[in-house]
């Protein structure tokens, strides 16, 4: 079960002007589950997307990267079961024909169409039932679909994960919602997860894309469940103009707020992935300050999140918690500046529900740290670590959970 999240309730999702969202149960690799979604689009949308930087990405994401250098996108289409991913030449045709059979359905140019696919990667994607699906997912269209679509876009989930905000009040509130899935294969690199967020803003092309970076930075590129990053991640923004709020500039009134407001339901999907990491019975966010750029301190907070050693020390609750130490020492293996960090100027603490202790100090462990106060601060399910490299004064959060027992029988058993 996921570390104290819930889906949000139907009504809790606000109905974005200019996006409708159908789902069915296509069979695509097991039956009797939602399988397949589609979200129209109204004319004159905007959309802008990141990535995964895998070098075996998915056909639908080369597809995706290939569609969105035209104008004019109508219609997502979004299948799970199957990944359509190390299939070469079939998977790629695959897909076409996945957007080809959209658009004669929806009176548009294929290229108006983007695919999107996550499952099991090298295996066939069964197109025939896909676009077999399509006619009920168009016949299921509806403004309010946003719960429904949420649940069809998961695999390995225990949960949909869904947010909504509403900025400003009255006739010129601005809405923002947005879907994600992934609770494995988890280590976004634009960016296995899918997420995708609308506005009925109206925002200038080059605002977008900025945004959706932006975005991407700050909530799907700071998670780590296993430290794999899939051949699937896809993140897009969607403005489809529908609303009274018009952002050409960043100049413009109003857009800080939005842009905060778009950020923080980006960051609120990210951190309910990794609280339905695959067997997660802990949610740990890693703060490290005191770092000389933004990059090494999330350099930092990676190699503490990807560590099979600290992540199962967590599960445990045991305080062996040398292996931070360990964790931080060879960070500068992805950031080289770090070779030179004095190990005697760091300093960790642990801590949950407001209250911390000191850890290490000075190139170890620190006078007042106590075993039996690690272990107990070791036993919520959330808790933070907080790291200080003293070497200068740029911060970065990661967000990662625990490895359990369940992830190995999980992952083990994916196919089956």
């Amino acid at each position: 079960m996921p570390v104290n999240y819930t889906t949000p309730a139907p009504d809790q999702l606000h109905a974005v002007a200019g996006v409708r969202l159908g789902v069915t149960e296509a069979g695509i690799r097991k039956a009797n589950r939602r399988d397949l979604t589609v979200i129209e689009l109204a004319a004159g949308s905007r959309i802008a997307g990141v990535f995964t930087q895998n070098r075996f990405c998915a056909a639908p994401v080369q597809v995706c990267r290939a569609h969105l250098k035209h104008e004019g996108i109508r219609a997502l289409i979004i299948n799970t079961g199957i990944a359509n991913a190390g299939t070469g030449e079939p998977g790629l045709a695959a897909a076409r024909q996945t957007c080809a059979a959209a658009a004669d359905l929806l009176g548009i140019q294929a290229t108006q169409v983007l695919p999107f696919s996550t499952g099991v990667i090298l295996e066939p994607l069964p197109v025939e039932r896909l676009v077999a699906g399509l006619p009920d997912c168009l016949a299921a269209l509806k403004a309010d679909g946003w719960h429904d679509a949420a649940h069809a876009i998961m695999t390995t989930d225990t949960v949909a994960k869904a947010a909504s905000r509403k900025v400003g009040a009255g006739e010129t509130a601005t809405t923002i919602t947005g879907i994600a899935k992934g609770a494995g294969m988890i280590r976004p690199n634009m960016a296995t997860m899918l997420g995708f967020v609308a506005t009925d803003a109206a925002v200038s092309q080059p605002l977008l894309e900025s945004l959706v970076k932006e975005a991407a930075d700050e909530s799907f590129n700071c998670i780590t469940i296993d430290g794999d990053t899939s051949t699937n991640d896809s993140f897009v923004l969607i403005a489809t103009g529908q609303g009274a709020a018009k952002f050409e500039s960043a100049n413009a009134p109003g857009w800080a707020a939005f842009k905060q407001a778009v950020i923080e339901v980006a960051r609120e999907l990210a951190q309910a992935i990794v609280r339905d990491g695959e067997g997660a019975t802990k949610y740990i966010e890693i703060a490290v300050a005191g770092g000389r750029t933004r990059e090494e301190c999330k350099a930092v907070g990676y190699a503490i999140g990807h560590s099979p050693l600290v992540k199962t020390a967590f599960f445990a609750s045991d305080p062996n918690l040398g292996r931070i130490l360990a964790a931080i020492g060879y960070a500068w293996n992805n950031d080289p500046a770090l070779k030179d960090l004095d190990d005697s100027k760091v300093r960790v603490w642990l801590g949950s529900g407001g209250n911390e202790i000191l850890v290490a100090e000075n190139g170890g462990r620190a006078a007042s740290y106590r075993e039996e106060d690690g272990a107990a601060a070791m036993q919520p399910a959330e808790i933070k670590i907080r790291v200080d490299l003293g070497r200068g004064s740029q911060t970065a959060n990661v967000w990662t959970c625990d490895f359990s027992y369940d992830y190995v029988k999980i992952n083990a058993d994916y196919r089956s």
